[in-house]
C-alpha cells in the first residue's frame, strides 16, 4: 500500500508539470492525508479548458471538427443544453485566502435548453484554448443563455466541485450529460484554490494558497462556497439576479430553479468536499463522492442522506481509511462501487482527453496508464454518466432504477462493495 501511495505522489507530480493545461490532484482520492496536505498549495499552471458549444444540436447530427480538435462525448439525454457564467459575491464573508477581499466566484450553469440554434457557441472560461502542436479543446454541447426547457416542471439542482487545482470545466462530458437528462447542474470554481479563475473583464485570480495550507482547510472552504451557491439559487428563484455585473439570465431560469430537490457531485477533492458540504447545508439531498478522498471532520461525522463512494480500480474504503471512517457514520441509503480497469483520472474529461492527443499534454504511455488505467475511456464515460443519473434519478426524482439494486450483466465494470 505504502508503495501504491508513492507511485500516485509522483504520478500527480509529473502530470501536473508535463501537461500545464489539465491539471487535477491526481492520486488525491488515495494519497496519504500528509502527501495531500503538503501538495496543496504546489504551484502549478491554469488548470482549464476552454470549449465552444457545438453548432445546433437540434439536428441531433454531430458537426465535424477541424484536425487537431479534441472531442468529448456526445451527451445522451434527450434535452438541448443551454449554459450561462455567473459571477457571485458573497458579502457577509472574506476570502479565506486573499486578506481585505469579500468572497467571489465563478460558476457555471449548463441546464436542459430549447431554440439553441439561435443563441451562439458557448465558450468555458479558460486562458488557454491551444495546446502543443496545434490542437485545441474540445467543444461542447452547450448554448449561451438560451432558454431554458422546462416541460417538467422545476428543474432538480446538482452541484459540482472539481479535483484539486482543477477547475469547474473539468468535468463537462459528465455535467452536459446531466444537464441533457434534465438537471440545472452547477459547476463551481472554488477561487484562489483552483490554477486560474478568469473573471469578467479579463481579470484573473491564481492560486493564493499559503506554504501548509491543509486539505481539510480547503474542504471547508469548498463547503461555505456551496452553501453560499445555494443562497444565490434561491435568490433566482425569488426573482432576483445575483450576478454582480447583472448578466441577462437566460429565459424561464427563474421559474425553472428550485431548491427543493439538490444533490452534489465532485472529482477528487472535489468529491472528498461533498459530505463537508452536506453537513453544512441541509438542503443537499443527496451526494456523490467520485474517487476523492476525505478529510477533516466530516468523515467522522453521520450522515443520514443518501450517499455514493464510486471508486478507481485501486481505492477503496478497503484501503482508504477515510472511506472506512465515513462508511461508519453513513445512515441513508449508501452505496460503494468501484469502476474496473480505472484510474484516478478517469472520473474527469482527462479520461477521454488524453488518449486523444497524449503528445500535446506531455503524457507518456506509463503515465497515461496510470492515471488512467485500462478502460476504454468512451465506456468509462458511459458507465459513470448512467450510475451517477440513475443515483440522482432515484433520488431526487423518485425514479427507482434497479442498477443500483446489485451487479448488472449490462455493466460487469462495475462492482459493489459490500
Amino acid at each position: 500500500m505504502k508503495h501504491a501511495r508513492r507511485r500516485h505522489s509522483r504520478l500527480r507530480t509529473r502530470v501536473a508539470g508535463t501537461t500545464g493545461l489539465l491539471t487535477l490532484a491526481l492520486g488525491a482520492g488515495i494519497a496519504p492525508a500528509t502527501a495531500a496536505e503538503k501538495t496543496a498549495h504546489a504551484p502549478v499552471a491554469a488548470a482549464t479548458l476552454d470549449t465552444a458549444a457545438v453548432a445546433d444540436t437540434e439536428a441531433a447530427v454531430e458537426q465535424p471538427h477541424a484536425p487537431g480538435q479534441l472531442t468529448l462525448p456526445a451527451p445522451t439525454g434527450r434535452h438541448r443544453v443551454g449554459t450561462v457564467d455567473l459571477h457571485l459575491r458573497d458579502s457577509s464573508r472574506m476570502d479565506p485566502w486573499v486578506p481585505g477581499q469579500q468572497r467571489e466566484l465563478m460558476v457555471s450553469l449548463w441546464y436542459p435548453a430549447t431554440h439553441t440554434s439561435q443563441y451562439p457557441a458557448a465558450l468555458l472560461p479558460n486562458s488557454q484554448q491551444v495546446l502543443p502542436g496545434g490542437v485545441t479543446l474540445p467543444i461542447t454541447a452547450g448554448h449561451t443563455g438560451a432558454p431554458v426547457a422546462r416541460k417538467d416542471g422545476k428543474l432538480p439542482v446538482l452541484l459540482y466541485s472539481p479535483g484539486g487545482r482543477g477547475n469547474r470545466a473539468t468535468g463537462t462530458a459528465l455535467v452536459q450529460d446531466l444537464a441533457s437528462r434534465g438537471y440545472l447542474v452547477i459547476t463551481i470554481d472554488h477561487t484562489h484554490d483552483t490554477g486560474d479563475v478568469v473573471f469578467p473583464g479579463g481579470r484573473h485570480e491564481v492560486s493564493m494558497l499559503p506554504p501548509g495550507t491543509k486539505s481539510r482547510d480547503l474542504i471547508d472552504v469548498r463547503a461555505a462556497d456551496t452553501h453560499f451557491v445555494i443562497n444565490q439559487l434561491a435568490e433566482i428563484a425569488r426573482g432576483h439576479n445575483p450576478d454582480v455585473e447583472h448578466k441577462p439570465l437566460p429565459n424561464g431560469l427563474t421559474q425553472a430553479v428550485s431548491t427543493q430537490h439538490i444533490g452534489m457531485f465532485g472529482a477528487s477533492l472535489g468529491g472528498g468536499s461533498v459530505a463537508a458540504a452536506m453537513h453544512a447545508d441541509s438542503r443537499i439531498d443527496a451526494g456523490v463522492n467520485l474517487d476523492g478522498q476525505l478529510f477533516g471532520r466530516s468523515e467522522h461525522q453521520r450522515l443520514d442522506r443518501p450517499y455514493m463512494l464510486f471508486s478507481s480500480e485501486h481505492h477503496n474504503r478497503n484501503t482508504d481509511p477515510s472511506w472506512a471512517r465515513l462508511w461508519e457514520n453513513l445512515h441513508g441509503e449508501r452505496l460503494d462501487l468501484k469502476l474496473r480497469g480505472s484510474g484516478h483520472n478517469s472520473f474527469v474529461d482527462n479520461q477521454v482527453l488524453f488518449p486523444q492527443a497524449p503528445g500535446a499534454f506531455g503524457i507518456t504511455p506509463e503515465v497515461m496508464q496510470q492515471a488512467l488505467g485500462t478502460i476504454d475511456p468512451n465506456r468509462s464515460i458511459e458507465v459513470q454518466r448512467t450510475y451517477v443519473a440513475a443515483f440522482f434519478d432515484k433520488h431526487l426524482r423518485h425514479q427507482h432504477s434497479n442498477l443500483l439494486d446489485g451487479p448488472s450483466r449490462h455493466y460487469p465494470e462495475v462492482d459493489f462493495i459490500r
